[in-house]
């Protein structure tokens, strides 16, 4: 009677154990069941892979979200509040200058730069004295000079610092003011960086360690081109935001702007774009890759009457070799195509340029690689 009992509980369990791997199973089953199907001399395939593609899509909308969101957090109040103090330091220093000398090719040199610091030291030396007030003051050690090198303005500033103040600029119009302040505790010891108003995420620190103690002059100039080359960058992708956003989705760029990538929707095709920078004082790219294919393939699909016709190399990517009921062999491509005239625009032009000469140019590029069939 027991084992009876024992036996019908052990049925009872068995029944509700699910077996290992069965909802996969049945996942399967279910897809199994929705194959693509072949109708009027064309392939009728299932947007499973849309499906999964708008998935995708949303998740890395989220992320670019919450990338946003850290780059504000950031920059931080503290941060706003070091540019505002260090812009009003430039601005007394340059209400109380007594001249402002303009420099050209090789006066901006490693002698001048010396003659700055020591400026900056005597200046220091001489407020650290008593009575240093009732003292005559020779006007070439003690005067308020600035010196304007190209776009920077290099200032004495109080306690023996020397301040770069670095002018952006894009089309001709100016963009933000940048600062950095460096000292030494003497004329023989070497520069440091003090306080900066560079962006995180460009590697000031890193051109510190390797430009500062041996070629100051070099450091000051290579923090110029990096603000001016990342401003520029940055400008030319809010450029093409403004003026074709409606045509461009899923936008991407890294926080320095030395990758971008974009997504181009035309009606008969899809451009993908990715543009990378060697290098972060590049303005123009040294890595170009512009892909396109058809937006809607089974369209492009034709019988082998139409297809024999056409060059294996000009078929769309995502036709694959197939003989289905009499549909025919038809071309492969084990990718999509490359547009070399919108790369060679990108390499030579401006973001907003380069885009323009691709949008004008597409029709026609996507009518020799993808050339129009006939269906049968």
């Amino acid at each position: 009677m027991d084992s009876d009992m024992d036996e019908s509980s052990m049925k009872k369990i068995s029944r509700k154990r699910p077996v290992p791997g069965e909802s996969v199973r049945k996942q399967v089953e279910l897809f199994k069941g929705r194959p693509f199907s072949v109708k009027g001399g064309e392939v009728n395939f299932i947007q499973e892979e849309d499906i999964r593609l708008e998935s995708t899509r949303a998740r890395l909308a989220n992320v670019l979200k919450r990338h946003e969101e850290l780059k504000e957090r950031l920059s931080r109040d503290s941060d706003k509040m070091i540019f505002e103090r260090l812009q009003k330091e430039f601005e007394a220093a340059r209400a109380a200058q007594t001249e402002e000398i303009c420099l050209d090719g090789e006066q901006w040199n490693d002698g001048l730069l010396a003659t700055i610091r020591e400026r900056v030291h005597m200046e220091a030396d001489r407020k650290a004295m008593p009575g240093e007030t009732s003292m005559l003051l020779d006007p070439h050690f003690h005067g308020k000079t600035t010196y304007r090198v190209g776009t920077k303005l290099i200032c004495c500033l109080e306690g023996a610092r020397i301040g770069i103040q670095y002018e952006t600029y894009f089309a001709g119009e100016p963009c933000e003011l940048y600062h950095c302040v460096l000292e030494s505790k003497s004329f023989l010891e070497k520069m440091t960086v003090i306080e900066h108003t560079v962006p995180f995420f460009l590697p000031i620190r890193e051109a510190e360690n390797d430009l500062l103690s041996s070629n100051a002059m070099k450091f000051i100039d290579y923090v110029g081109e990096l603000l001016q080359a990342y401003v520029d960058r940055r400008e030319q992708v809010r450029l093409i935001k403004e003026l074709y956003g409606n045509q461009i989705r899923d936008l991407y760029h890294s926080l320095s702007y030395h990758i971008i990538e974009f997504l181009l929707d035309d009606n008969d095709c899809r451009v993908t774009v990715s543009v990378r920078y060697a290098d972060l004082v590049s303005v123009l790219p040294t890595r170009v890759r512009v892909l396109a294919w058809p937006v809607h393939p089974s369209k492009k699909i034709s019988t082998v009457a139409t297809m024999t016709s056409i060059p294996a190399q000009q078929l769309p990517p995502t036709q694959t070799t197939m003989n289905r009921k009499g549909i025919g062999m038809l071309g492969s491509q084990s990718g999509p195509a490359r547009l070399s005239y919108a790369e060679d625009a990108l390499r030579t032009m401006s973001l907003p340029e380069a885009y323009a000469e691709i949008v004008l140019n597409l029709p026609q590029a996507v009518q020799q690689i993808f050339p129009p069939t006939v269906s049968t």
